[in-house]
Protein backbone atom coordinates (compact mmCIF):
# COMPACT_ATOMS: atom_id res chain seq x y z
CA UNK A 1 0.00 0.00 0.00
CA UNK A 2 1.54 3.90 -0.75
CA UNK A 3 1.62 5.60 1.96
CA UNK A 4 1.35 9.70 2.39
CA UNK A 5 3.27 11.50 4.49
CA UNK A 6 1.99 14.50 6.81
CA UNK A 7 4.32 16.59 4.62
CA UNK A 8 2.40 15.65 1.15
CA UNK A 9 -0.29 16.42 3.04
CA UNK A 10 0.47 20.00 3.70
CA UNK A 11 1.31 20.30 -0.24
CA UNK A 12 -1.77 19.64 -1.60
CA UNK A 13 -3.13 21.89 1.57
CA UNK A 14 -1.02 24.48 0.01
CA UNK A 15 -1.78 23.24 -3.79
CA UNK A 16 -5.85 23.68 -3.43
CA UNK A 17 -4.78 26.98 -1.33
CA UNK A 18 -6.11 25.53 2.01
CA UNK A 19 -5.09 26.59 5.09
CA UNK A 20 -5.05 23.64 7.64
CA UNK A 21 -3.75 23.76 11.26
CA UNK A 22 -0.96 20.96 12.91
CA UNK A 23 -3.70 19.06 14.20
CA UNK A 24 -5.77 19.00 11.08
CA UNK A 25 -2.69 17.82 8.84
CA UNK A 26 -2.12 14.97 10.95
CA UNK A 27 -5.72 14.05 11.38
CA UNK A 28 -6.15 14.03 7.44
CA UNK A 29 -2.99 12.00 6.89
CA UNK A 30 -4.03 9.51 9.01
CA UNK A 31 -7.47 9.37 7.16
CA UNK A 32 -5.80 9.44 3.58
CA UNK A 33 -3.72 6.39 5.07
CA UNK A 34 -6.96 4.67 5.47
CA UNK A 35 -8.38 5.75 2.26
CA UNK A 36 -5.83 4.13 0.78
CA UNK A 37 -6.05 1.16 2.41
CA UNK A 38 -9.43 0.88 1.12
CA UNK A 39 -8.69 1.52 -2.31
CA UNK A 40 -5.62 -1.13 -2.22
CA UNK A 41 -8.14 -3.65 -0.97
CA UNK A 42 -10.82 -2.86 -3.75
CA UNK A 43 -7.74 -3.34 -6.30
CA UNK A 44 -6.85 -6.75 -5.08
CA UNK A 45 -10.68 -8.22 -5.50
CA UNK A 46 -10.92 -6.57 -8.90
CA UNK A 47 -9.17 -9.13 -11.20
CA UNK A 48 -7.92 -8.50 -15.09
CA UNK A 49 -11.31 -10.10 -15.88
CA UNK A 50 -13.66 -7.49 -14.28
CA UNK A 51 -14.02 -4.34 -16.75
CA UNK A 52 -14.01 -0.82 -15.19
CA UNK A 53 -17.49 0.13 -14.05
CA UNK A 54 -19.47 3.30 -12.92
CA UNK A 55 -22.33 1.86 -11.95
CA UNK A 56 -23.04 -1.76 -11.07
CA UNK A 57 -26.23 -2.24 -13.19
CA UNK A 58 -26.09 -1.40 -16.94
CA UNK A 59 -27.56 1.91 -17.66
CA UNK A 60 -29.35 3.30 -20.54
CA UNK A 61 -31.73 6.63 -21.25
CA UNK A 62 -34.19 6.07 -22.56
CA UNK A 63 -35.57 8.66 -24.80
CA UNK A 64 -38.86 9.93 -26.47
CA UNK A 65 -39.49 11.50 -29.97
CA UNK A 66 -39.27 15.05 -29.58
CA UNK A 67 -42.95 15.74 -31.26
CA UNK A 68 -44.08 19.26 -31.95
CA UNK A 69 -47.54 18.84 -30.69
CA UNK A 70 -50.72 21.70 -29.87
CA UNK A 71 -50.78 23.27 -26.32
CA UNK A 72 -52.85 25.64 -24.54
CA UNK A 73 -53.53 29.05 -25.68
CA UNK A 74 -52.62 32.37 -23.24
CA UNK A 75 -56.55 32.34 -22.59
CA UNK A 76 -56.79 28.54 -21.87
CA UNK A 77 -53.78 28.54 -19.61
CA UNK A 78 -54.74 31.61 -17.73
CA UNK A 79 -58.54 30.03 -17.37
CA UNK A 80 -58.20 28.91 -14.34
CA UNK A 81 -55.83 32.12 -12.57
CA UNK A 82 -57.30 33.96 -9.83
CA UNK A 83 -55.70 36.84 -11.25
CA UNK A 84 -53.98 38.48 -14.86
CA UNK A 85 -52.76 41.11 -16.23
CA UNK A 86 -51.52 41.87 -19.81
CA UNK A 87 -52.10 37.94 -20.70
CA UNK A 88 -50.02 37.01 -17.76
CA UNK A 89 -50.32 36.05 -14.03
CA UNK A 90 -50.29 38.05 -11.71
CA UNK A 91 -49.30 36.89 -8.49
CA UNK A 92 -48.51 38.91 -5.15
CA UNK A 93 -45.34 40.85 -4.81
CA UNK A 94 -42.79 39.48 -2.70
CA UNK A 95 -39.36 41.63 -2.75
CA UNK A 96 -41.20 45.22 -2.34
CA UNK A 97 -39.48 46.38 -5.28
CA UNK A 98 -41.23 48.15 -8.06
Amino acid sequence: MAAISRDEVAHLARLARIEMTDTELDHLSDEMQVILGAVARVQEVAGANVPPTSHPLEMKNVYRPDVVVPSLTNAQALSGAPAQEEERFKVPQILGEE
